[in-house]
């Protein structure tokens, strides 16, 4: 049997806040644009860069409980530098007009905040914490409050 990998890491900042809605069967689906860029020197030593845009879907996973699409609406927010992971899907749909669409979409799987909490009163606060598709340990992390953590 042979084995394949179809898994994408990235670090990136949050292109807008993301939009969370919920699907026909009550499932909860939160979808977000990522910036990725990279800089290179030219040969006649002038600075480049490219950024690429990925688009992000996290689901929650089952109907109990708290799931990566929720915290991704309670704790992420535009310009918000996150690292990653998933895999890469590709799909297409037919839109209004009877044209068929084609769409790469990253399923996240993981997510990490990097960086620390905003100044700004109104911001969603961004702290170095994760969570993942499995798991739903994430939100009563971030609501615990004061811990006897000694860093």
């Amino acid at each position: 049997m042979s084995r394949s990998v179809n898994k994408v890491i990235l670090i990136g900042n949050v292109g807008g806040d993301p939009e969370v809605r919920s699907t026909s069967g009550g499932r909860r689906v939160a979808n977000f644009s990522l910036a990725t860029s990279r800089q290179w020197s030219s040969a006649s030593g002038e600075k480049q860069e490219q950024t690429q845009w990925h688009k992000c879907v996290a689901w929650n996973q089952g109907s109990k409980g708290t799931g990566l699409a929720d915290v991704v609406e309670k704790y992420v927010g535009k310009g918000d530098k996150v690292y990653l992971e998933g895999r890469i899907e590709y799909r297409s749909f037919e839109d209004r007009d009877k044209q068929v669409r084609y769409v790469t979409e990253i399923l996240v799987t993981e997510l990490v905040m990097l960086g620390s909490k905003r100044e700004d009163a109104g911001a969603k606060p961004a702290a170095s914490k994760s969570a993942s598709a499995g798991g739903s340990e994430f939100p009563e992390t971030l609501d615990g409050g004061d811990d006897d953590l000694p860093f």
